[in-house]
């Protein structure tokens, strides 16, 4: 079994293809995975699983390779997980979740802002220029930059989970970069589909960094490192200053209530329709 546990999870499932249903039972995401570099005992540890859960887990996977003979079943060394609901995150970590509250507002938004998109007006233009420009300044010069440029760099960079993550940021502007020259052509279409390939992008990221990525960085931290964070992370913001989350922030709560208010005629509208028939 040990020589499984140092074995990358891709070639794991290329020879064991049924592991893969075993791991989509754990809500691990390794099938999809671009990479698929890490070992299949570090999948273990990045997930969080509970040292039961753990057990349970090994010995499905190990049915599936040895075909029911029975075998020692290792566990892991690793520090503690946390039960369910039981997160919490020191003060530079949680700097980061609090930014991504802001960040599911806008992808709360995006299916509004296709619904109601109109290029044939300056408003609706500026609509997703200003929904562009939360993107680049926010989600990735404020936020993203700081992962990349900072708490990353404290974590091996040939690591699975930071080479997913890395691709995803890049997924993330290539959608944005496809939306300007959508915007540009008035191609109502291809801002819709890359506005709604970025919902579900980020969608997914966030989970991932919220409930995977950033606890389990929590537990390979020292004390040090997180004081480090914090004091590069302040450095950071202050670098930027106040101008751009202020700015960021005014936008996504003027585009809410706009919606509200177009959501409110919408609904009177249709009550009048149903008292008509």
């Amino acid at each position: 079994m040990e020589k499984y546990l140092n074995t990358p999870i891709k070639e794991v499932i290329t020879q064991f293809p049924q592991i893969a249903d075993i791991l989509n039972g754990y809500n691990i995401g390794c099938v999809p995975c671009n990479v698929g570099s890490c070992l299949l005992k570090d999948i273990v540890e990045i997930h969080n699983l509970s040292i039961e859960q753990e057990q349970k887990l090994l010995a499905k996977i190990a049915e599936a390779i040895y075909l029911g003979k029975k075998v020692a079943i290792p566990q892991i060394k690793r520090k503690p997980s946390l039960k369910a609901g039981q997160l919490k995150y020191s003060p530079p970590i949680k700097k980061l979740v609090d930014e991504h509250v802001l960040i599911k507002r806008w992808i709360a938004l995006v299916p509004e802002v296709i619904k109601n998109l109109d290029l044939e007006s300056e408003e609706g233009k500026q609509i997703i220029i200003n929904g562009l420009d939360f993107i680049r300044s926010y989600a990735d010069k404020f936020h993203h930059a700081k992962e990349e440029e900072i708490l990353f760099q404290y974590f091996d960079k040939n690591l699975d989970i930071i080479k997913t993550m890395l691709v995803d940021h890049e997924t993330g502007r290539s959608h944005v970069r496809t939306i300007v020259e959508a915007l540009q052509k008035n191609d109502k279409s291809a801002i819709s589909e890359h506005l709604n390939g970025y919902k579900d992008l980020l969608t997914e990221h966030i989970k991932k960094e919220d409930e995977i990525l950033y606890p389990w960085m929590e537990r390979n931290l020292s004390i040090r490192q997180v004081g480090e964070l914090f004091n590069k992370f302040n450095a950071a913001d202050q670098k930027i200053g106040e101008v751009v989350p202020q700015r960021c922030e005014k936008f996504i709560k003027s585009l809410e209530e706009m919606m509200l208010s177009e959501n409110q005629k919408e609904q009177k509208l249709q009550k009048k329709k149903e008292a008509i028939k």
